[in-house]
């Protein structure tokens, strides 16, 4: 409770509430990359000349429905470290030099969107979640984007790394919880990534680095998040109520990272959407209960894209009308899957898409990543 007394130096007026999402923000590198042109730039830049590599390539580039995506490698950043594309060469630290500071600016102007779009100053920011699974060091990029934002010495810091997929909503969950347990305080939630760190020459022997190469991309997000009582000008449009996190037992190798002198290596399974197909049905059934709801297709739908596949597997299993998820598909064409920032674009779309059509009072927020780990919350529209 240390923070909620800001509440009444602040001017907040009305009375407490759950917690709700009051802005939005996101940010991207200057890089785009346009689907169609992503092979013959990578295998370029790689000077790989594999044939049977660059079919399967393209063959993953099509299928993964993704159309542009943004990257912080860039032509400049090549020829300072040509180490990069060479096949065995110890790159962490170049990796790490590079990371840390394009996350950095990223999650800048992403918070710096969002407090824009909240239109309060940062002064009235009261705690700091950042999450990434892109960057090491201590201290951590939490402390850094404090400062360069110019918040409070006294902002309480939260820093959650290398969850992946499913840490945007793990921050929303770990800022709900804060905001509910201060009354008044306002929680600046910043998500951002990078794929440098895992960035190398194709290899047959690394079947997910292709998957990397053709799927992800980089980015940043942030979101406010506070409990009433509310300041003149805040527009809450989302409110969270229960959050649920699981994880399925003897899942772990499902989703591995490793890091090493080279960089991070990654390793899917190709089972991981028949795991959350599996046990997808009674997860969102248990958020859904203490609220009453039973109907699938009453709710609307922010799913974390991890790609075409687990939402088609989620669609089908729970017999979802195809527009339910048109959000998540819109955000991963795109931007690829950005890991922890996703949801947020997911989340920006949909509160557009509300600005026009209203929609469905009740929905659910759910990512899944690591462990193999559930994250997911039951969220109220407010307009």
């Amino acid at each position: 409770m240390a923070n909620g007394q800001n509440g009444s130096d602040n001017g907040f007026i009305g009375e407490q509430k759950e917690a709700t999402i009051l802005a939005v923000g996101k940010a991207f590198p200057e890089q785009v990359i346009p689907q169609e042109c992503l092979v013959e730039a990578y295998f370029r830049n790689t000077n790989c000349q594999d044939p049977v590599i660059r079919e399967k390539l393209e063959r993953l580039c099509k299928n993964t429905t993704v159309k542009t995506r943004y990257t912080v490698i860039s032509k400049e950043i090549l020829d300072k470290y040509p180490e990069l594309t060479t096949e065995g060469s110890p790159t962490i630290t170049q990796r790490l030099d590079i990371a840390n500071h394009a996350v950095l600016e990223m999650a800048l102007q992403a918070s710096l969107s969002c407090i824009s779009d909240w239109g309060k100053p940062v002064s009235q920011i009261t705690h700091l979640v950042y999450v990434s699974s892109s960057e090491i060091r201590f201290p951590g990029g939490d402390l850094y984007l404090a400062a360069n934002l110019g918040l409070k010495t006294d902002v309480n810091r939260v820093m959650l790394y290398f969850l992946g997929c499913y840490g945007g909503v793990t921050g929303l969950r770990v800022a709900k919880d804060i905001a509910e347990n201060n009354p008044g305080s306002r929680v600046l939630l910043t998500t951002a990534e990078t794929t440098i760190l895992g960035y190398r020459p194709p290899n047959l022997a690394r079947p997910y680095d292709l998957v990397g190469a053709a799927l992800f991309g980089d980015g940043a997000a942030a979101v406010i998040v506070g409990s009433g009582p509310f300041s003149e000008g805040e527009k809450p449009f989302m409110e969270l109520h229960n959050a649920v996190q699981e994880f399925l037992p003897g899942t772990q190798g499902i989703i591995e990272g490793r890091l090493t002198e080279e960089g991070i290596n990654f390793k899917l399974g190709r089972d991981l959407p028949q795991k959350i197909e599996g046990h997808i049905d009674i997860f969102c059934k248990n958020l859904m209960k203490n609220a009453n709801l039973t109907e699938f297709n009453d709710l609307f739908w922010a799913v974390h894209p991890g790609g075409p596949a687990i939402l088609n597997k989620l669609e089908s299993n729970l017999r979802l009308n195809p527009e339910k998820l048109k959000c998540s598909r819109k955000a991963l064409m795109d931007y690829g899957n950005v890991s922890s920032n996703t949801i947020f674009y997911v989340l920006d779309y949909m509160r557009e898409e509300a600005k026009e059509d209203g929609g469905e009072e009740w929905g659910l927020v759910l990512a899944f990543g690591p462990g193999i780990t559930f994250e997911g919350i039951l969220v109220r529209r407010l307009y």
